[in-house]
């Protein structure tokens, strides 16, 4: 009978001390990327935007003041939202070993490629 392999892994966070990472971003407030570009990405951006869009159509609210008050489309309240950077999100980024890191969103806004 053939041994059962064991699933789980270990997952280990990457700090963000400033001994720790050499080769990646760092801001003004110190925090280092190490895990992807210092941007976000095109797809953690649609990612965030369909989210924030589907939370807005069930009825969560509006956190930025719209001056037309007729017709309010979710995904365009949502990209809204993201420029204005009005939104309390980490993004998780992980690597294939399962060591992750977790970046605050406001960070990740402040390169000019997030909004492409």
């Amino acid at each position: 009978m053939p041994k059962k392999k064991s699933t789980s892994k270990s997952t280990k966070k990457i700090s963000s001390k400033k001994e720790d990472m050499d080769k990646s971003s760092e801001d003004e407030t110190g925090f280092k990327i190490v895990i992807g570009p210092d941007h976000l990405t095109r797809f953690e951006r649609s990612r965030i935007i369909g989210a924030i869009a589907l939370q807005i159509s069930m009825g969560a609210p509006i956190l930025i003041d719209l001056e037309e008050e007729y017709n309010i489309d979710p995904i365009e309240v949502a990209i809204l939202e993201l420029e204005a950077d009005v939104l309390p999100l980490t993004i998780r980024r992980t690597t294939p070993s399962g060591d992750y890191q977790d970046i605050p969103l406001s960070i990740l806004l402040k390169s000019p490629l997030s909004f492409g």
